[in-house]
């Protein structure tokens, strides 16, 4: 009985097995035939669309501006300095750091005692000059009633010679009265030449008497200058800087005590590349006076003046490059010599160009075109000038065409783009509504249903195709999904 209980238990339990083995393998087999008789699923590819901002160039007539560094100065600055030194003893009260004076201000006073005395010595010796000249005068005049006498007595001694001659021939007088007589003409002669000698030098004495008077006046009139130089006056109206005096100090000649700078005439100097200066010629190659706008910006506050380039440096200096060019500033109201200033130099004005950003010009000048289908190509452009952080380039062939305004390096020729415009994107086109069917709208709940989303989805989705009309995107979305 054993036996066949067992055996009995071991043919049920191979009998459950082989059903269990023929019902699995008869699920797989349903399963790869259902597969097998299951439609092809395909998912078409979508193409990606990517959303760049684009601008519409359109030819203007754009002056550029040139943006350089420059420093202000004054075109009228002096330095202060003594012409004699000496003492200070008197000083304005203006004399200081930053001190406004105006023209003819006494600034300075130095002790005039030794310019005085210097003076009064060099009056002495022009008296003396001036009596030195009188007594040549009289000396003059004294020489020549001499000579005067002296040939009137040569003449007297002509005269006796003559007749002394005369009584000779007759053989009345004697030869030794003749000898006698010819020996007096001649003592009368060497007396003339002897008085003339002595007029040649009083003349020589008044010419010399004339000279020492003239050098006199030129020293009594250093002395007056030196005198008068010893109080110093602005010579025009300004700020003063670089004060190094006080009273009671001393200076010494053509020491330097103060500078005097008219704050109102303000021209800056800024330099300028080669290529940069070669814009601002004209056709006859001279330099063009050029606009120019000067900025300060300080503490968030920002003075500004304009101004007309006016001259440009001779030589292009040691160790430098460029050119050196200055312009004169008008109503520089708030700046000082010595700003650090930003320049704006305005060029002539180009025609038929656009101003565009940087980013939308690659480094071998080109630019992205929007052409047909909203697909992209490129097109070359001139590259003008660089505007901080925008361009200038020359339209062209592209003129009214829209470019990209921001390139990157997933945009090229031939990708397919959604433009946006300056304004922003344009409004999405309100869906079109489409009333499904009863068996289209079962097939597509079946296939929500059973798809892989969350509950929160599919009740979202399932909500709206039980309306009366759904939208086509929703529609076109699952069916794409679903395959053909």
């Amino acid at each position: 009985m054993r036996f066949l209980r067992r055996s009995l238990t071991g043919v049920f339990l191979l009998a459950v097995t082989v059903a269990l083995i023929a019902w699995a393998g008869n699920m797989v087999r349903g399963a790869v035939a259902a597969r097998m008789n299951e439609e092809p699923r395909s998912f078409p590819q979508r193409e990606r669309v990517l959303a760049v901002n684009v601008l519409t160039l359109e030819p203007q007539t754009i002056s550029p501006q040139l943006t350089v560094f420059g420093e202000l100065r004054s075109q009228r600055t002096l330095d202060l300095r003594s012409a004699t030194g000496g003492t200070v003893i008197d000083v304005s009260d203006d004399l200081v750091e930053g001190g406004s004076v105006a023209e003819g201000q006494l600034l300075l006073r130095i002790d005039p005692v030794e310019a005085q005395a210097a003076l009064d010595r060099v009056r002495a010796d022009l008296q003396d000059a001036q009596a030195e000249l009188r007594d040549a005068e009289r000396a003059l005049t004294l020489a020549a009633d001499e000579l005067a006498a002296a040939r009137a007595q040569a003449t007297l001694r002509e005269q006796a010679l003559t007749r002394a001659r005369d009584l000779e021939t007759r053989g009345v007088g004697t030869t030794a009265a003749v000898e006698a007589a010819e020996l007096a003409a001649s003592s009368a002669q060497a007396a003339v030449l002897t008085r003339r000698q002595s007029e040649a030098s009083a003349q020589a004495r008044i010419d010399q008497a004339t000279t020492r008077l003239a050098r006199a006046d030129i020293g009594v009139a250093e002395a007056e200058r030196n005198l008068s130089e010893t109080e110093i006056y602005a010579s025009f109206d300004g700020t003063l800087a670089d004060v190094t005096i006080s009273p009671g100090g001393r200076v010494t000649a053509n020491e330097r005590f103060a500078q005097l700078v008219d704050p109102t005439l303000l021209e800056v100097s800024f330099r300028v590349s080669t290529s940069q200066y070669a814009r601002l010629l004209d056709e006859a190659g001279a330099l063009m006076k050029a606009p120019v706008t000067v900025t300060l910006d300080a503490a968030g506050v920002s003075l500004q003046a304009t101004g007309q380039i006016t001259r440009e440096g001779a030589t292009v200096g040691d160790g430098q490059s460029g050119r050196l060019l200055f312009a004169r500033l008008v109503d520089a109201r708030g700046f000082r010599p010595g700003d650090f200033v930003t320049v704006r130099i305005e060029e002539p004005a180009l025609n038929g160009v656009a101003l565009v950003p940087a980013t939308a010009v690659a480094a071998d000048e080109t630019v992205l075109v929007v052409a047909a289908e909203d697909r992209l190509e490129l097109a070359n452009v001139d590259l003008l000038r660089r505007q901080g952080d925008d361009v200038i380039i020359a339209v062209g062939d592209i003129a009214g065409r829209s470019i990209v305004a921001e390139r990157s390096p997933l945009l090229g020729a031939g990708i397919k783009v959604n433009p946006i415009g300056p304004d922003g994107p344009e409004p999405p086109a309100a869906p079109e509504m489409i009333a499904l069917d009863d068996e289209r709208r079962a097939k597509l709940i079946a296939f929500v249903t059973e798809g892989r989303m969350p509950d929160d989805v599919k009740a979202r989705i399932i909500s709206q195709l039980e309306q009366d009309e759904v939208s086509s995107d929703v529609i076109t979305r699952l069916e794409s999904r679903m395959g053909s």
